[in-house]
Formats: structure tokens, sequence, C-alpha cells
């Protein structure tokens, strides 16, 4: 039997950035993270989009929903040997990276930037350029989201899926996956001293997750314009990858 997709909206998203109890889902987040492996997933995929970096000019990074940067910093440490030039920035709609976690990403080598803006605002000023421009040219190397699409459903997440195709050469996203095991897994966060808000919004994730292709299937380049990549990673996640053919 199938899991139908509902798309809820979850409690840390309309908490302030300084409340204790977000703060505390946070920290949650980056357990969460270790158990499902997340980083090595984000690692292994921006990989096999990029390949190695060693030489050249710096490669251009957005992370969509950033959060507080500290999952991606972990990638950054562990990608430095093959990627020491990166310019990331970090697009949320709170301001949350720390002065400690942007030193982190100095002492790795990669400059950053945090901008703080709606997604859907972003996704806007993307159809409006591709207004004025046909084709504008993709700004960035790698587009990439971690737990983010999940949150938006209809035109919203076409519009989104839109102009990041319109301002990347690639993308990567890491999503909860829609199953059973997972279901059944999100109702066990406690055990690792999750939070009410983390133990409501575990369960949400996995019901508005992604399986099988249904992210490729509204990613809107054309079949010979993009090579896309869409399946199952680890027990409890989704992962979809597109490149544009013919990105360097």
């Amino acid at each position: 039997m199938s899991m139908p997709r509902v798309v809820s909206a979850e409690a840390l998203d309309h908490l302030a950035a300084h409340d204790p109890a977000a703060q505390r889902s946070r920290r949650d987040l980056l357990r969460i993270h270790s158990v499902m492996g997340t980083r090595a997933m984000v690692c292994n995929g921006w990989q096999a989009l990029v390949g190695n970096r060693r030489a050249g000019s710096a490669l251009r990074i957005l992370e969509l929903g950033a959060g507080d940067g500290r999952l991606l910093l972990g990638v950054a440490r562990a990608l430095r040997p093959a990627w020491p030039h990166v310019q990331l920035s970090l697009l949320d709609r709170q301001d949350l990276v720390s002065a400690a976690t942007l030193a982190g990403y100095a002492a790795a080598g990669w400059r950053v930037k945090v901008e703080v803006a709606d997604v859907l605002a972003w996704a806007d000023e993307a159809r409006a350029e591709s207004a004025v421009r046909s084709p504008p040219a993709p700004p960035w190397d790698l587009i990439s989201t971690t737990l983010f699409l999940h949150h938006f459903e209809g035109e919203q997440l076409d519009a989104l899926l839109a102009a990041i195709a319109a301002r990347s050469q690639r993308f990567f996203a890491c999503e909860p996956r829609r199953a059973w095991l997972a279901l059944a897994g999100s109702h066990l966060v406690g055990a690792i001293g999750a939070n009410a808000v983390t133990r409501q919004d575990a369960v949400l994730s996995v019901q508005a997750g992604f399986r099988a292709n249904e992210i490729a299937a509204r990613w809107p380049g054309a079949a010979n314009d993009w090579a896309c990549r869409e399946q199952a990673a680890g027990l409890f996640s989704h992962c979809f990858s597109a490149r544009r053919r013919g990105a360097d």
C-alpha cells in the first residue's frame, strides 16, 4: 500500500530564531543527520556531479534553506582536499549562521556569504531574469538543498525547481524518503533525546517526503538538456541530482 504525500507546516519553521525550543531542535537535527549519514550522502552526491576541483576557478555553490550552516561545514571539511577553492552562499529566511560556524568555513578555506531571503521570492527573481534574458547565464555551478524541498508542493514546488534549473549547472537534493520504514524511524527520534518540536516535525517530514521518480517528473529541463538521477539512499533518505549536459 503506497503512502500518499501530505505536506504540513512544521513547528520549527514558525519559531523565532532564538527560541530555546528552536535552538534545541536544530541541535537535534545534527544528531539525526549523523544517524542518517546525510553528510556522506551530500559529499558523494556533490562529487558525482562535479568531480575533482583541485585546480581552476572557485566553485560557486548555493545552498537553499541552509539553516545554521553546520551540516555543510562538515561537508566543507570533508571535501577540502578535493575542493580547496569554493565560494559558498547560504540562503535562508533567518540569519542563523554563527560567527563560530563562519570561522570554521574560513579555516577550511571556503569563502562563505550568508543571504537572508525567502526562497519563493528568490524563485520569483529567477523568473523575472528569465523574462529579460533568454536564456540567462546560470550563476551557480551547483545548487543544493538538504531536507528542504519537502516543504513545498504544487505550483510552489514547480516554481522553485524551475528557478533552480534556470540558475544552475547542477542540482542536488537530499530529502526524507516517504516509506513505512522511514515513518517508523521518525517516531523513534525521541530515543536520541529529540525535543517535542523535532519529534513532531520528523513525522511530518517523512509524510511530505519523496519516493520513486517524483522529483524528476517535475524537473523542468528537457530530457536531452539534463542528465537526472533519483534514488533511495540509506535507510531513510531520498536523493535527486541533475546535471546540465555540457557543464564543465
